[in-house]
């Protein structure tokens, strides 16, 4: 079999087990620099909201509640009060705390709701329309964090989002690009296709102007009222009544009962850095440093970036990681999540000790017993003047979500019920196998990858990061972490540097565009590795370094306070720094 680009790649060759250097890629810009603070997005309007916030005297919540309200008007793809997500908190006294915003399941939801009579998955069912739609958290979850950690007004937070949808923004390539890619998609949904589609059915262009005054009215209703207005009130009668007619269980009750849970966030060591992320219902935080723990024994700094070795040892502890993350974690009301043995040192060890230095593991060989997320989530990352660091993901889950929006709301809805498991065994949109941790019940929050992620050094903040996409979330932000403390790079070389991920199934290498050698796939293919090697990219982080662009710099002395940097495939992101 010719051994070629964009194809999988199983074929056996004779194995030199040689350091192979990582390939080449363009360079990246210089980090965003600041002195008094730093927000990082994935759309340049919402990241000048956060700062005019933190010039303004507010704290980094405050910042980030601003920009989680700005980029449900100007990043509609995945920006959103119609779905939820989670924020992880450092205050500048060293306190953390984690906010637990992520959508539930409603109340009439079943175990074999997306299930024909034979069994089988019903084809969309998850991911289009109202009976996809999870009850949304971001409202409750903005006002306990502005009540609990901010300093500033609702009305005030919210003003600048209520300005863009009431006057409209005009769209810059990468606002037009998001448009245009899911035009049909929204043309099937009369009042979706009213707001973000022309009246010929065209999508808008660059230099046009989106006005969204449905949205307008209910973030003012919502500044007024506070999340009343969005719970017990007309927007929460709008979503119900449109559910109701086309097919949706959503209630009002659903509505009502709605919380925010404040969880403690997962903490770990690696290399002498404190790992701060995502406890269940996210996988994020615990998966990340289960991966970090293996990856402690291997010498990565010394086997270089890209290299054989490296991506090696990367993708075992990957494998073994997710088939945990699959198979044991899911919602923390619902199930015991065994974080404690993850989370372990030795748990580690014992991985270690099964990986091959030579061959490539087998997924099938790690089936455990019993088992029968363009992925439009959005990161941004915040620090203050003071040291106060936030790191929010939310999430629609698909583009636009499930494609529609509810009466007059103006609110794009979630399809965030394709992250439970439809059936065990059977993929979600990101390819997931999972199990009957996952499974469908009321109430219950779907297992997430969203691992927004604090990093300290010697108590003082050091990193802020974090991506959307899907259930490479967890992959992306861990070699960002991996790519500046092992490898030396900057914050924004870091955040560039092609990607390689695997989720035990498929048994797959998935690798960006040049994101490694030829030489590198040909020692790799002959360990048995399957490598897809996509035209395509994947994540958009945004990610923040304390103390210089990098570690370099950091021991050096004398950079800027503040590095910032958004993801060079974030089209319309901004880093910005005061």
């Amino acid at each position: 079999m010719p051994l070629t680009r964009r194809t999988l790649i199983a074929v056996s060759l004779s194995l030199t087990f040689a350091f192979t250097p990582a390939a080449v890629f363009a360079a990246s810009p210089t980090p965003a620099k600041g002195e008094h603070g730093m927000v990082v997005t994935a759309q340049h309007l919402a990241t000048e909201v956060g700062v005019d916030v933190l010039k303004k005297g507010g704290n980094a919540v405050d910042a980030a509640v601003a920009v989680g309200y700005a980029l449900a008007v100007v990043y509609p793809n995945a920006g959103n009060i119609g779905g939820g997500g989670f924020m992880t908190v450092r205050m500048k006294d060293g306190r953390t705390t984690f906010l637990d915003f992520r959508e539930r399941a409603p109340l009439a939801a079943t175990k074999t709701m997306y299930l024909d009579k034979d069994g089988k998955p019903i084809k969309g069912a998850s991911l289009d329309g109202y009976l996809a739609v999870g009850v949304p958290g971001s409202v409750a979850g903005f006002e306990m964090a502005r009540e609990k950690y901010g300093t500033l007004s609702r009305q005030d937070l919210m003003a600048p989002a209520i300005a863009y949808a009431k006057d409209g923004f005009v769209l810059n390539q990468g606002d037009a690009a998001s448009f245009a890619g899911s035009a049909d998609r929204l043309a099937k949904d009369p009042a979706a296709a009213a707001i973000f589609l022309k009246k010929d059915g065209k999508p808008y262009s660059i230099g046009e102007k989106l006005i969204q005054p449905d949205l307008a009215a209910s973030l003012s209703a919502i500044s007024e009222k506070g999340s009343d207005a969005f719970y017990k009130g007309a927007i929460a009668d709008e979503i119900v009544k449109a559910s109701s007619t086309k097919g949706g269980i959503l209630a009002k009750s659903d509505f009502e009962q709605y919380a925010v849970r404040e969880l403690k966030p997962v903490t770990c060591s690696y290399r002498g850095y404190e790992i701060i992320s995502s406890p269940p219902p996210s996988s994020g935080g615990v998966i990340i440093c289960e991966i970090l723990n293996v990856l402690e024994g291997y010498p990565l700094s010394y086997l270089g970036a890209g290299s054989a070795e490296t991506v090696h040892v990367m993708v075992e502890a990957m494998r073994h990681a997710y088939v945990d993350r699959n198979s044991a974690l899911g919602d923390p009301d619902f199930v015991d999540n065994p974080v404690s043995k993850l989370l372990d040192k030795k748990y580690a060890k014992d991985i270690r000790d099964k990986i091959d230095p030579f061959r490539a593991g087998v997924s099938k060989e790690l089936m455990p017993k019993g088992f029968g997320e363009s992925k439009e989530t959005t990161h941004y990352s915040i620090i203050d003047k003071d040291g106060n660091a936030v790191a929010v993901t939310y999430t629609l889950n698909g583009s636009f979500g499930a494609g529609v929006v509810a009466g007059g709301t103006g609110i794009l809805l979630n399809n965030e019920m394709d992250d439970f498991t439809q059936k065990p065994g059977v993929p979600n949109l990101y390819g997931l196998v999972q199990g009957e941790a996952n499974a469908i019940q009321p109430k219950k929050t779907p297992l997430s990858s969203m691992s927004p992620t604090i990093v300290t050094k010697d108590g003082n903040p050091f990193m802020v990061i974090g991506s959307p996409g899907g259930s490479r979330i967890i992959t992306i932000t861990l070699e960002a972490i991996v790519n500046v403390v092992d490898h030396g790079m900057d914050i924004q070389q870091a955040i560039d540097s092609p990607r390689i991920h695997h989720q035990w199934l498929p048994d797959t290498v998935y690798v960006e565009p040049f994101g490694l050698s030829p030489d590198t796939e040909k020692l790799l293919a002959a360990m048995g590795y399957h490598l897809d090697l996509s035209d395509q990219t994947w994540g958009q982080a945004a990610g923040i370094l304390v103390g210089g662009k990098s570690l370099a710099e950091i021991e050096k002395g004398g950079g800027a306070r503040y590095n910032g940097a958004i993801d060079s495939r974030a089209a319309a992101g901004e880093a910005l720094g005061y």
